[in-house]
């Protein structure tokens, strides 16, 4: 699956558009990455840009950003409400799908590599990306901002990370910038049936980790309790990484309490509207709905799906669309104005204008495999065989989990269901992807010869490819075999009513593993690493065998269930 980081670049300018645009266009000639926002302020002199796409481009178009800001933001001139210190201030990356923390740090330790190196600007990493604790707050590394780096970046305690450590007319230019990587932050509303923003604003003070001030007697009008230092002792609120106030938003003629989530893996979407709704009805208010503002990652809305389907009791093995129709209607987010996951989801704003196999009618699929054309092909139709074969074992799932009388058992089965749909993904992710795998041995082959050094290429990108279409069916007849385990689990378990939808599953996986098993062979003979071909080979004989021998207990199961109905 792939990996995506979201950049968020703030640079030092928000007043002249014709700079921003300079910096923006050198983002947008990176392929792989999406410029999704420009948001300049005047009064800060500030922009703030949000772009994502995979790790590797993510480092390449922040690296060419910081590059023209370097070249069209002069720092000895630059003046701004905001805290700054560098024409590209702070450039933080952010984990948004298939990508761990640990993971979004080496890339951003890449790339402030790359800045101080190749660009000769002092870089200071941040938050998740500090190489110290002293570091890691942002407030720490621009202590002083732009006007005290002469002195402080030629100390010993605070020498940039990367890049050097003395105030050259370059940094004078430029200025230092501070590379982090940090948590998904969601600017998340929910709206309440009252125009009272004092009492939205309590209820903000009942969630929000930072809480209220302690008083004595009366918790509205009694006197502050401060510690030894005179400084307010606060009561926390109940919600971890969440900022939030109470306001009034005369557009819509209702209070919110607005909320900043800061770490959506400590407290996500769904339990911050839930939490909310909580302590609004202990105040005999009612939490109608709720508004995201700005985007989300996929599986945020996706786990929200299966929070309030949980709660239900019912099974969480459902499709994508499912998952996001149930979050969306359970959150209340089209409760102010309609919510459109394809605007609003981080993923679905990258596949805008992508034609995929898996997006066509059955005809139209049908049809375009049997045109002349030479892909789609079998491996694509493996992968297809196989989707359609953990389908049905998740059905089964999906019945049994919502049988009369196996209440108790839900859970059971909805396991099993969730299982099933990450196979099913999986295997449509493939369907596209053994096509990709055809078209990538075309383009190789369809490279320039003229020279030896093209010819060396040229051959080296032919073999490259077809270690890929190689690979890639593999992968169809790994992920198909491991799925039998939901047909092998339902026809021994499931709705017995059901049973031969299992055995119609089992029977299509060890097509597809057998089909997808001819095109790993024939990919084999264009290839030279032959030590490389005999290994997926012998590897895929081995599934291949353990795929008959699970089909053929599958069915013996199915049938003497049929015989007992």
């Amino acid at each position: 699956m792939r990996q995506l980081i979201e950049c968020v670049p703030n640079f030092s300018e928000g007043r002249d558009m014709n700079v921003i645009k300079q910096i923006t266009d050198e983002i947008e000639k990176v392929e792989g990455v999406k410029l999704l926002d420009v948001d300049p302020g005047a009064a800060t002199n500030r922009t703030v840009v949000t772009f994502v796409g995979t790790p590797d481009e993510v480092v390449e178009a922040a690296l060419v950003a910081i590059k023209k800001a370097a070249e069209v933001i002069d720092m000895r001139h630059h003046k701004g409400e905001h805290p700054r210190f560098g024409a590209t201030d702070v450039c933080p990356f952010v984990p948004v799908a298939n990508i761990t923390m640990e993971e979004t740090v080496e890339y951003a330790r890449k790339l402030a590599k790359r800045v101080g190196e190749e660009l000769g600007i002092p870089v200071f990493c941040y938050e998740n990306a500090a190489f110290t604790d002293v570091r890691k707050n942002l407030a720490n590394c621009r202590s002083g901002e732009y006007e005290a780096l002469p002195e402080r970046i030629i100390t010993k305690e605070w020498k940039p990370d990367f890049g050097p450590n003395e105030f050259t007319d370059r940094v004078a230019g430029s200025g230092v910038t501070a590379v982090g990587a940090r948590d998904f932050l969601v600017a998340f509303n929910v709206n309440l049936n009252t125009t009272s923003t004092r009492r939205a604003n309590a209820i903000a003070f009942d969630v929000r980790e930072r809480g209220r001030t302690k008083r004595e007697g009366n918790p509205i009008t009694g006197k502050i309790v401060k510690d030894e230092n005179g400084k307010p002792v606060m009561i926390p609120g109940s919600l971890k990484c969440v900022k939030g106030i109470g306001w009034f938003i005369e557009e819509y003629g209702v209070a919110q309490i607005s909320m900043n989530l800061t770490n959506i893996s400590v407290t996500p979407v769904h339990i911050a509207y839930d939490e909310v709704w909580k302590k609004a009805e202990a105040r005999g208010i009612r939490a109608t709905g709720s508004e995201l503002v700005g985007l989300i990652p996929l599986e945020a809305m996706l786990e929200a799906g299966r929070y309030f389907l949980r709660k239900q009791k019912r099974s969480v093995g459902i499709d994508n669309d499912e998952l996001l129709k149930i979050a969306i209607k359970s959150m209340g987010l089209e409760d102010l104005k309609p919510f459109n996951p394809k605007e609003r989801i981080i993923e679905y704003l990258l596949e805008e204008g992508k034609d995929k196999l898996v997006d066509m009618t059955i005809t139209g699929f049908a049809n375009e495999t049997a045109s002349e054309s030479p892909a789609p092909g079998g491996g694509s139709i493996a992968a297809t065989v196989g989707a359609l074969g953990v389908s049905l074992g998740t059905m089964v799932a999906n019945l049994s989990a919502h049988k009369r009388g196996w209440d108790d058992r839900w859970e059971e089965f909805s396991d099993w269901a969730e299982q099933g749909q990450k196979y099913k993904d999986q295997l449509l992710h493939l369907v596209d992807e053994d096509t990709n795998a055809f078209n990538k041995i075309m383009d190789a082959f369809g490279l320039p010869k003229k020279s030896e050094a093209e010819q060396k290429t040229r051959k080296q990108a032919i073999e490259d490819a077809s270690k890929y279409a190689m690979e890639i069916p593999f992968k169809v007849m790994d992920t198909a075999y491991r799925s039998i385990e939901v047909m092998r689990a339902m026809a021994e378990n499931g709705n017995p009513n059901s049973v031969s939808d299992a055995g119609v599953g089992a029977l299509c996986i060890l097509t597809a593993v057998e089909g997808a098993f001819l095109n790993v062979k024939i990919n084999a003979a264009g290839i030279d690493d032959k030590a490389f071909t005999s290994d997926l080979i012998n590897r895929g004989e081995e599934i291949a065998q353990k795929t008959k021998a699970c089909r053929d207990a599958i069915m013996e199961t199915v049938e003497q269930k049929i015989r007992e109905l």
